[in-house]
């Protein structure tokens, strides 16, 4: 009797060592959820290795060259020049101007792209008859090709001679009307307001997501109470398109530093309009000074990445808060 109790003691107390066998070794689940997803990532790695290919082995090599001494005006001279060449990038008066010029094309876009799409995006939110049709005419510019939407703003609408806007000042003032040429008189306002024309669409798209993300039951609440439609605006719409502000500004002013479509066929960097992309192309094609513009590639990539971190960050808040 005593060892029935004993026995069966034993079997209550002590631990099951077929349940401990099993407990040490990782669930075949687990290891099937890790096979599975090297399988779902393998068809991946080409398109992978090809973008590598694609776009990080070109700027190494233009590391590579920003620091040699390159000209194939002077063969004989290549050789290592260490940091000379971005110190020749920041204290060339050329390279100076074009950063002035790209900083001063760069805001103006965006603040004026800024405020219209804001503006166009607060007409589209409300619904009226034919919405769909009129969206997708106010976006159809951001479709336009830069080079084909520079070429139209050139010869379509700024040409002193056939353009339509001596011909608009021509129908509205007749014959005596005054025939500027817009570009040769005024180079840089031309170029903004052509960027301008493009990049309003895509400055709407994103604040008029952010429109139609708002909690419309708080804004119908404070209707209610008697709020105007100013106060809703800056108390409430404002603070909720922040993030979307932020992120329009940062994709936008990547995206206009990166411009040389326009400059080159509009006014060809003439009478101080040249930007750093163009620089960069007259310091490679004009100059043949390769190891110059390679560092000035650098510097345009590199400040162009630390504006693009700040995106991603903007973007990545954004996803999170409408996760929640």
């Amino acid at each position: 009797m005593s060892s029935s109790t004993d026995t069966s003691e034993r079997g209550t107390a002590g631990p099951n060592p077929e349940q401990g066998r099993a407990g040490a070794t990782p669930p075949p689940r687990r290891r099937q959820t890790r096979s599975d997803s090297w399988q779902r990532r393998i068809p991946l790695l080409p398109a992978l290795i090809f973008v590598i290919v694609m776009t990080q082995l070109p700027f190494l090599g233009t590391i590579i060259i920003s620091f040699m001494n390159w000209n194939a005006y002077y063969p004989d001279e290549r050789g290592f020049a260490g940091f000379s060449n971005f110190a020749r990038v920041f204290t060339d008066v050329n390279a100076r101007s074009a950063v002035f010029v790209t900083i001063l094309i760069t805001v103006s876009t965006v603040l004026i792209s800024l405020v219209l799409g804001l503006a166009i995006a607060l007409l589209l939110d409300r619904k009226f008859r034919g919405q769909g049709i009129v969206r997708t005419m106010m976006i159809a510019p951001f479709l336009v090709v830069p080079v084909a939407a520079a070429l139209l703003w050139k010869h379509a609408l700024y040409n002193p001679e056939y353009g339509l806007f001596n011909g608009l000042l021509t129908l509205v003032l007749g014959e005596d009307a005054p025939q500027p040429d817009w570009v040769g008189s005024m180079p840089l306002p031309a170029l903004v307001a052509a960027l301008v024309w493009q990049w309003t669409p895509f400055m709407m798209l994103i604040l008029l997501a952010g429109l139609q993300s708002r909690p419309l039951d708080v804004v119908e609440a404070a209707r209610i109470d008697g709020a105007s439609e100013f106060r809703i605006f800056t108390s409430m719409t404002l603070p909720h398109l922040r993030q979307y502000i932020e992120l329009s500004t940062l994709l936008g002013t990547i995206y206009v530093v990166q411009n040389f479509d326009h400059v080159f066929t509009i006014t060809a960097g003439a009478t101080g309009t040249a930007n750093l992309p163009y620089f960069i192309y007259q310091t490679f094609y004009t100059a043949q000074d390769y190891g110059r513009a390679s560092a000035a590639g650098v510097v345009t990539v590199v400040g162009t990445l630390v504006v693009a971190m700040f995106a991603l960050r903007t973007a990545f808040a954004i996803f999170k808060e409408e996760g929640r």
